[in-house]
């Protein structure tokens, strides 16, 4: 059994003047940051998922050019949610981020959910991406765990420690949130925790749920990419055609043919006529 954390009230405020003054000094200025339009934030937490801040920093502006507000994306094809999306990798996370948008339009009048029970039952939120929402858009003073707030508090309280998990991290975040402003709170959190990254040995290595990615090159994820990419650029492909313009060497067909079946189901591609398409 997970223990709540003994900590004084001393210790809890001298670690929160330690986040705060980095965060003084260090704070990021990033677009989403700017706004507290839940819809604007949901954008950028699916974004965030698994990518580089520089990257949806880039991609994160011309996607709210074109699709304003949830109405406008709930309306959108699929094919060019995914077109805006490229470059960002993961294309799942368009498509549950598009599925989310017509749930919203569809079963909550327009409106973000903003409880966690409701931000659960929506494609692609999990509770990280939940607790940020509520953080972000409406101020709530919730407990979540992403990447950045796991290095801050293992680094903080676990020295020494290996296979630190998450449930024993959790009590931690929660004796220490601060809930007299938690949306700026987790953005010190992060910015922190993005900075120990660069500044000591990863504290992550030392979490219980780390896992070192597998090679880009060659692997099903990139033939994927490369898939919907050469889709959106060409339209209706054979298989015969779409072999012909994968640039990934010795890629066969069988394995191919698997991850079209794959994006068939996800709901990527329409196979029809002995073609393949991004699905209208």
């Amino acid at each position: 059994m997970v223990q709540t954390p003994d900590l004084t009230p001393h210790a809890i405020e001298a670690f929160r003047k330690s986040v705060h003054d980095y965060y003084r000094e260090h704070r990021r200025d990033l677009p989403w940051r700017r706004t507290r339009d839940p819809y604007e934030i949901l954008v950028s937490e699916f974004m965030l998922q698994q990518t580089q801040v520089s990257r949806v920093e880039e991609k994160y502006p011309p996607f709210l050019e074109r699709f304003p507000d949830i109405g406008s994306l709930a309306d959108a094809a699929p094919g060019e949610v995914l077109a805006l999306w490229q470059g960002l990798g993961y294309n799942r996370r368009a498509l549950a981020l598009h599925r989310t948008a017509r749930m919203v339009v569809d079963d909550h009048d327009g409106i973000i959910p903003d409880t966690n029970d409701l931000l659960l039952t929506l494609p692609g939120i999990g509770p990280a991406t939940a607790g940020a929402l509520q953080a972000f858009a409406f101020d709530r003073p919730v407990v979540f765990i992403e990447t950045n707030i796991r290095r801050v508090y293992i680094h903080a309280f676990f020295p020494g420690r290996d296979r630190v998990t998450d449930r024993e991290i959790l009590p931690f975040v929660e004796a220490t949130v601060d809930s007299s402003g938690p949306r700026e709170w987790y953005y010190a959190l992060m910015d922190y925790g993005s900075a120990l990254a660069k500044e000591v040995s990863n504290p992550n290595l030392r979490s219980a749920h780390y896992s070192r990615q597998s090679p880009f090159y060659g692997s099903d994820r990139q033939i994927r990419g490369q898939i919907l990419r050469i889709l959106l650029d060409r339209g209706s492909l054979t298989t015969d055609e779409l072999l012909e313009r994968l640039s990934t060497a010795t890629v066969e067909r069988k394995k191919v043919e698997s991850i079209l079946g794959t994006l068939e189901d996800e709901g990527f591609l329409v196979r029809e006529n002995g073609l393949v398409a991004i699905a209208p």
